[in-house]
């Protein structure tokens, strides 16, 4: 066999077809089509009446990531394995990372929410931890194109999916951890139960991490592994290994005096990322990579040459003085650190531009609402992946939210997001901030079972073009 599957549509000669019994459909089903294109053998979890070798499993998803891998050449023994988890702050973690590691000459590739790079080809993600078998394909590729390394998002769904069966990681980061997934997880600590997986099942024998001290769950984790992990944050200076503090913020980038605990004095350090949070996601980076350099202050000034990151406080100046962020904050959490840095730091009104997800948490409608209408000047709910919920009764759960905080912000609700975002750009006035937030670098609108064309970079892009006015 030379690859695995579970899409009968792509499965090819030679392959493994892996039988994963879904929610909507079962692969059970599907055999006989990738028999006929020529699937060479079976992982099922019962037997099938099919002329075709068969390996009965229990559980298939589990036992697609380790075939996978042995299929592949068990590429992650190859390959010098970072992964990054937690609520906040994943993906701007793993680009800072894979950022770090080429400064120090290394190849890595990356597997994220943003994109997947395999060192060679650089694609849009599907989802921010694909499948076993698709990771098992990508690493491969790292392999083949000379990758030394790879830094990967690994989601709690894909932890608790079994997505990473057949990966062994070198290091790993705990970010920290909010109400998020809890439509899915049920409960925090079963959220946190997911993520901690990560360091239970899928390290390496001599792993390493890196977690957030001013983060509590994180501080559980460094309380079941004592000796594995180097602590970042900015509190509790004297005891953190990679400490900030003083951070000094524009929408440019932030300046912040950075302590290595390997080396006695601090130092000046600058990222040109925006926001308090972005010097966590660098300290976290700093963190899981300073066991591989030679120089920590080197390391560390290599943050200044960061390249922005798609959708993660993605900064679109116009001609006009108007500034636009875009950002993939979907969670309380997200936007109150995204909205508290803007308020901060903008000199006129700050334009909140955002929906929420249909078929996720609810009860984080009505908290996106109340966080938008105490820190923006003016807000426009609007339509945000509604899947198969009406998009008006979401509008209107976000509403609730914004009417319960005492500042009662303006607000209205324009369903159709281009539109949205053209009238928050057609009332910005110079000095003013908009702020259009939840979907970051996603080309598309999911409504129904369907997806539409569509980007909020795209949008606003699109506005600077009809009304004439030029994008810096």
């Amino acid at each position: 066999m030379i690859d695995a599957g579970y899409n009968s549509e792509t499965v090819a000669k030679d392959w493994l077809f892996c039988c994963i019994a879904g929610e909507r459909t079962d692969g059970h089903d599907f055999a006989p089509e990738a028999l006929e294109k020529g699937a060479s053998a079976l992982l099922t979890q019962r037997p099938l009446d099919l002329d075709i070798p068969q390996i009965l499993s229990s559980d298939v998803r589990r036992d697609m990531g380790r075939l996978s891998s042995i299929i592949h050449g068990e590429p992650s023994s190859r390959l010098r394995m970072f992964a990054v988890t937690g609520t906040n702050g994943k993906s701007t973690t793993t680009w800072i990372m894979r950022h770090l590691l080429e400064s120090l000459d290394m190849r890595p590739g990356l597997i994220g929410t943003v994109v997947y790079n395999d060192g060679v080809e650089e694609v849009d993600a599907g989802r921010t931890t694909p499948e076993s078998c698709d990771i098992q394909r990508l690493l491969a590729s790292m392999v083949r194109n000379g990758c030394d390394s790879c830094v990967m998002e690994t989601s709690s769904h894909g932890l608790d999916l079994g997505r990473v069966e057949g990966c062994l990681f070198d290091s790993a980061v705990f970010t920290n951890l909010s109400e998020e997934h809890l439509d899915y997880h049920e409960t925090l600590e079963g959220y946190f139960s997911a993520k901690a997986r990560l360091f239970a099942g899928y390290m390496k024998e001599t792993w390493a991490g890196a977690a957030n001290m001013d983060d509590r769950y994180a501080r559980r984790l460094m309380d079941l592994y004592p000796e594995r992990f180097l602590s970042f944050g900015l509190g509790n200076g004297n005891s953190v290994d990679v400490h900030g503090e003083d951070p000094a913020c524009s929408l440019d980038g932030t300046r912040f005096t950075l302590t290595l605990k390997s080396i006695a004095s601090p130092f000046s350090s600058f990222i040109p990322l925006p926001g308090v949070f972005n010097v966590y996601n660098a300290l976290a980076a700093l963190a899981a990579v300073l066991p591989y350099s030679y120089d920590g202050k080197a390391l560390a000034g290599a943050l200044s040459g960061m390249v922005q990151v798609p959708g993660r406080m993605e900064k679109i100046s116009l001609e006009n003085g108007v500034r636009c962020i875009v950002d993939f904050a979907h969670t309380p959490e997200a936007l109150r650190n995204v909205l508290t840095e803007l308020r901060r730091l903008c000199d006129g009104r700050v334009i909140s531009v955002f929906g929420h997800g249909g078929e996720r948490f609810q009860p984080n409608r009505f908290s996106l609402g109340k966080i938008a209408s105490d820190l923006a000047d003016e807000i426009i709910v609007t339509m945000d992946n509604p899947r198969n919920e009406p998009p008006e009764q979401i509008a209107a759960q976000i509403v609730e939210g914004i009417a319960a905080s005492e500042r009662k912000t303006s607000h209205r609700t324009i369903l159709d997001r281009k539109a949205a975002v053209y009238e928050a750009l057609d009332s910005a006035k110079p000095g003013d901030v908009v702020a259009v937030t939840g979907k970051g670098p996603e080309k598309y609108l999911c409504i129904g079972d369907e997806s539409f064309p569509y980007s909020d970079v795209g949008a606003i892009n699109s506005w600077a073009l009809e009304r004439g006015v030029g994008v810096l």
